[in-house]
């Protein structure tokens, strides 16, 4: 049997107790840490020594953030879309883990994959979904398999790393605090009691005390809906999103308190700030509603909300969640052109919109002027509510 594993490895608790777990279980660990963004050189290479201390037979760290990019947030902003209207799916870097850890399973020909995802959350069904839709591999869930013997899981995993030596960190940490280049997500202590959020729980975004005094403008350049300048700035993908993340961050843009209807059906509360994709989702919407006809833009909202249930919902690699893509790239092939936001504390407008694929009827201008005469208008109304008038004529009180 082949007893090689590969552990998708963070360097927090759960993760760190896997790999002396996993030994016991005479497996050969291979780790992997998968970086997003939201972490520093310095982290990463602590992340690395923890690897290497525990007992791993070898580490591995890779960058995706390029691919974060193109797979994830390219289509999040094309479908201009939330979960619950609210949420922007932070959680979809989850699937570019497993992508590499099923790539590094391949390398080292083995089937056994393992994660350190817990029997409460969502994550879990993220990661064993998206392994399943790669083939047969057999899923090791340490933190699930240990739940059936203890309630306190956390103090079962500081104790059976003390027990084998090795350092558990005495630092207590108020929240749960899980940060990629998508933004950050803060659970844990008074936002789990559906209490007010203390100021320690701004990460990526300024309290309010510190937003600056006045408004900033910001132009931002799309071509067929992707963006190619900030400023007019050209830069990496991910640069974009670091360089907006940081400067709506300042004015507290895309922070909120979200209740979230989870998979497993329990309601999980966190604060989530995600300053860049609200102010390119913002830029986006305001081009897209001036260059797009109305039944585009009636369409495009209920395919731009499958997709992001489906990635929210672990059906990342969903054949269908490629067929909405399909339909969301074919809609981008007028959605060129320049939008003006104005930045001011706590939100974003899109203020001015330039493109010369805009729908400007020469026919006429809303509620101002029109080619056509009152008896064509009068025509028109008659004719688009004959149904509902039909209706009335016949079931109407006499």
């Amino acid at each position: 049997m082949n007893k090689k594993v590969v552990l998708a490895f963070s360097g927090g608790l759960d993760t760190s107790f896997c790999i002396p777990y996993l030994l016991d279980q005479g497996y050969e660990v291979h780790t992997l840490f998968v970086n997003t963004g939201g972490i520093s050189s310095k982290e990463e290479h602590a992340i690395t020594q923890r690897a290497n201390e525990l007992g791993a037979k070898k580490h591995i760290n890779i960058n995706v953030e390029k691919s974060l990019w193109t797979e994830i947030l390219i289509p999040l902003i094309q479908s201009g879309a939330l979960y619950q209207n609210k949420y922007p799916a932070l959680c979809s870097d989850r699937y570019l883990i497993v992508k590499e850890s099923i790539k590094l399973c391949q390398k080292l020909k083995t089937k056994n994959i393992a994660h350190g995802c817990t029997g409460m959350g969502n994550d879990q069904i993220r990661f064993d979904l998206s392994i399943r839709a790669h083939g047969n591999y057999n899923i090791i869930t340490p933190i699930r398999e240990i739940q059936n013997i203890t309630k306190n899981v956390r103090g079962y995993e500081e104790d059976y790393l003390q027990a084998k030596g090795f350092k558990v960190s005495s630092l207590h940490k108020k929240y749960s605090i899980n940060e990629n280049l998508m933004g950050a997500t803060i659970s844990g202590s008074e936002i789990d009691e559906w209490e007010e959020p203390s100021s320690e729980s701004f990460v990526l975004c300024k309290l309010p005390h510190q937003y600056p005094k006045k408004p900033k403008t910001l132009n931002i350049k799309f071509l067929r809906g992707k963006v190619i300048s900030v400023n007019h700035k050209k830069m990496q993908g991910a640069d974009f999103l670091r360089t907006l993340n940081l400067l709506g961050g300042s004015f507290g843009i895309g922070r909120s308190v979200f209740s979230s209807d989870t998979i497993i059906g329990l309601k999980g509360r966190f604060v989530f700030e995600a300053p860049g994709i609200e102010i390119l989702m913002s830029a986006h919407r305001a081009l897209e509603e001036a260059v797009l006809t109305d039944k585009q833009n009636f369409v495009k909202t209920q395919v731009g909300q499958e997709w992001v249930n489906l990635v929210y919902r672990g059906f990342y690699f969903e054949p269908l969640r490629e067929n909405l893509e399909a339909f969301l790239l074919d809609s981008q092939k007028t959605v060129s052109g320049e939008v003006t936001l104005k930045l001011t504390p706590g939100r974003v407008d899109a203020v001015a919109v330039k493109s010369k694929n805009i729908l400007k009827s020469p026919e006429g201008s809303y509620a101002q002027s029109a080619t056509w005469s009152e008896a064509e208008s009068k025509g028109f109304i008659k004719l688009i509510g004959q149904s509902t008038s039909t209706w009335s004529s016949i079931h109407k009180k006499k």
